[in-house]
């Protein structure tokens, strides 16, 4: 596929670095020309320096042969007018990054696309998303959600007292025959593991299980070592987009305050969020933290722009007891670290822009891409198309690629965990982990 990308950063240097890994023809245009050496250097591809609405850059990115042209630049208005004016070069498919809210009711959409933006994606709201549904999951580490909820993949880290450990995965299965969920990857010491029946559980895992019955995961938390736990008392450190949207989702059921240094970020707020205490302040002063009540906090999230102060916040609200932090982390090389220090959740807003556009990228249909925090994996919703190879024989017949696995699928309205015994057929939706190089022939049985 021949991909043209528009980026002024760390986003568009992420997806260019990622597709053609993936054997795709990429052009990237950006206006910096030292970071796109930089690039050049790192990856195979085609750079171009300048301004993404100048049509003479357009035309010597080869836009009108671009089957997909994607704009992530910070500045949505510059995303918005290169997309309309690729496509009226000849894009065959439009993506931009915009971040406010009022472009993505329905009507807006379909503004957009009739004047040539075929998609839209806004990664702050997805950010603040997930956030949310991490508070509903206390006790899980990450969580994604696949068939609009119908089927959930959570990440746990395994304690010593996970009545689990040390126990393969046949011998939890004979044991816990009624299991609604299935372990998809381990990840161990820094490497990604797709587990087979013989494998151990190993204190310390962080175990990827996707479960069907999202809202019976009681059992999950026990075999896991862990408790469930409610979430009332929430204190967010960031009044950008992220904070705010997340403020606005959470203010009607949770204690929520907020904090940022910037007054007329706070002003903007507190007009905003009538159910949010707004307060200014610098969230490196542990002195205001102690004083708006930090050791009271069931959970603090830090999504300010600088990734060292989320971290830095996040730790210590650990050291006062919180259970839950969740910080917002720019740069991947980080979510490791973070790991390692005892901050297992994390939000990374490349990895949640890639996801949602890696699926246009593919030749099978595709309902969602989500890449993982922290492991080399990625987790694709395949819908099965009719005489698809995987719907020849039943799943214990078929001959995964090495690196992938079928944790389950949704059927109609009706999500299962998939067993040897599993026939797919037309029109299923099955969720598959898959490490990078696998991901290719995993799309073939599709």
């Amino acid at each position: 596929m021949n991909i043209v990308i528009a980026g002024d950063g760390e986003v568009g240097f992420f997806l260019a670095k990622l597709l053609t890994k993936n054997n795709h023809s990429i052009t990237v245009v950006d206006p910096n020309e030292d970071l796109l050496k930089m690039l050049e250097s790192e990856a195979d591809l085609l750079a171009i320096t300048g301004d993404s609405t100048s049509l003479s850059v357009l035309k010597n990115a080869n836009v009108s042969k671009a089957d997909l042209l994607i704009s992530v630049l910070h500045e949505e208005k510059t995303n918005i007018l290169t997309c309309i004016l690729g496509k009226k070069i000849g894009a065959k498919r439009t993506i931009a990054r915009v971040n406010s809210v009022e472009y993505l009711n329905e009507r807006n959409v379909a503004m957009f696309r009739d004047l040539g933006i075929d998609e839209v994606v806004t990664p702050e709201i997805i950010a603040a998303e997930e956030i949310v549904a991490l508070l509903d999951q206390s006790a899980a580490t990450e969580v994604h959600d696949f068939g609009n909820g119908k089927l959930r993949l959570l990440l746990f880290r395994l304690t010593k007292e996970a009545p689990v450990t040390g126990m393969t995965l046949a011998e939890v299965a004979q044991k816990y025959p009624d299991l609604n969920f299935r372990a998809v990857a381990i990840h161990r010491r820094g490497k990604t593991i797709i587990p087979a029946a013989n494998d151990k559980f190993l204190p310390n895992d962080l175990a990827y299980v996707l479960s069907n019955k999202p809202d019976d995961t009681d059992l999950l938390l026990e075999l896991s070592g862990k408790s469930g736990y409610t979430v009332k008392n929430v204190m967010i450190i960031g009044a950008g987009r992220i904070g705010r949207k997340t403020a606005r989702d959470l203010q009607n059921e949770k204690n929520v305050k907020l904090i940022d240094i910037d007054k007329q970020r706070c002003e903007e707020a507190a007009v905003e969020l009538a159910n949010t205490l707004v307060i200014n302040g610098d969230a490196h002063n542990v002195q205001l933290l102690e004083d708006e009540g930090i050791m009271e906090m069931d959970a603090i999230i830090s999504v300010t722009q600088d990734s060292g102060i989320n971290m830095f916040s996040c730790l210590l609200a650990k050291k006062y007891g919180v259970k839950k932090v969740i910080p917002l982390i720019d740069n991947i090389d980080y979510i490791d670290i973070a790991q390692n220090i005892g901050i297992d959740t994390s939000i990374n807003k490349k990895l949640i822009t890639a996801g949602y556009i890696a699926r246009f990228t593919m030749n099978s249909e595709v309902a969602s891409v989500t890449f993982l925090s922290g492991i080399d994996a990625d987790v694709l919703e395949f819908v099965v198309k009719k005489g698809a190879p995987i719907t020849k024989r039943p799943l214990k017949k078929i001959k995964m690629p090495e690196g992938a696995i079928i944790g389950g699928f949704i059927r109609g309205e009706k999500a299962f965990i998939a067993i040897g015994d599993t026939n797919f057929l037309e029109d299923d939706t099955v969720v598959v982990l898959s490490l990078p190089h696998a991901v290719d022939k995993v799309e073939k049985l599709f």
